[in-house]
């Protein structure tokens, strides 16, 4: 038997998407709204911007802080370790 994947019908940017994936539907839900909060917030900023640019404008910015949170994580695993050997 296949593995179970929920398929959640989310919308972003005005436009219906069925998302498939193996998290709660909640959290589908919740990632798809941050995406089009994300997207409507650039709207705003530029207004001139077609769907296409919103799209990648919002890609690089999730990109961007997923990318400093690996740097953050990095950092704080680093030092945990070097307390931890501090104890040792």
């Amino acid at each position: 038997m296949g593995d179970f994947k929920n398929r959640i019908n989310v919308t972003i940017n005005d436009q219906h998407f069925t998302i498939i994936g193996d998290d709660s539907p909640e959290h589908i839900r919740h990632v798809a709204h941050l995406v089009d909060e994300t997207m409507r917030e650039l709207g705003q900023k530029s207004a001139g911007l077609d769907t296409t640019r919103k799209a990648i404008l919002t890609a690089v910015n999730i990109m961007h802080e997923k990318v400093s949170l690996e740097e953050e994580n990095r950092r704080l695993q680093q030092e945990l370790n070097q307390l931890k050997q501090r104890e040792d």
